[in-house]
């Protein structure tokens, strides 16, 4: 995918944010009162904080992922696309059920939705160049000869 120098600074400050941000949960593993702010669980049972603080990890390598890709242009499509799938995941399973919908944080919602959005273009975006046939400056197709 070629962009211009801005278009090219512009990405790879959002997915450095993004990125960033994906990692946040990661603070489950040394401060378990996050898991009430993000999840709306307190006290939870030792497995349960397993779970959730697992995920945190989980977290870690996705947004790691997401900000190598900004500076590693060939890890781009894999890092948005497993991030979309992770995160529509994840929203599959906790907005149908009312029960728990309401103790996650609308920032968390927002957050994700966001990230599904701008991450499915640039996939998209992506899939879309990689089919495109190379052209050669006269406009003939290179791969023809």
């Amino acid at each position: 995918m070629t962009l211009s120098s801005r278009g090219e600074t512009a990405l790879r400050v959002a997915l450095t944010l993004i990125g960033t941000i994906t990692t946040l949960p990661v603070v489950a593993l040394v401060n378990v009162g996050i898991l009430d702010w993000n999840y709306g669980v307190s006290d939870p049972a030792p497995m349960t904080q397993a779970l959730l603080q697992h995920r945190g990890m989980l977290q870690l390598l996705l947004g790691a992922a997401i900000v190598w890709a900004a500076f590693h242009p060939p890890v781009r499509l894999a890092a948005a696309l497993a991030a979309v799938v992770g995160k529509t995941t994840f929203l599959a399973l906790i907005l149908p059920n009312a029960a728990i919908r309401g103790d996650l944080s609308p920032l968390s919602i927002w957050f994700d939705l966001t990230c599904i959005v701008v991450l499915g273009l640039l996939a998209a975006r992506l899939v879309t160049r990689r089919r495109e046939p190379a052209v050669s400056p006269r406009g003939s197709d290179v791969r023809a000869a």
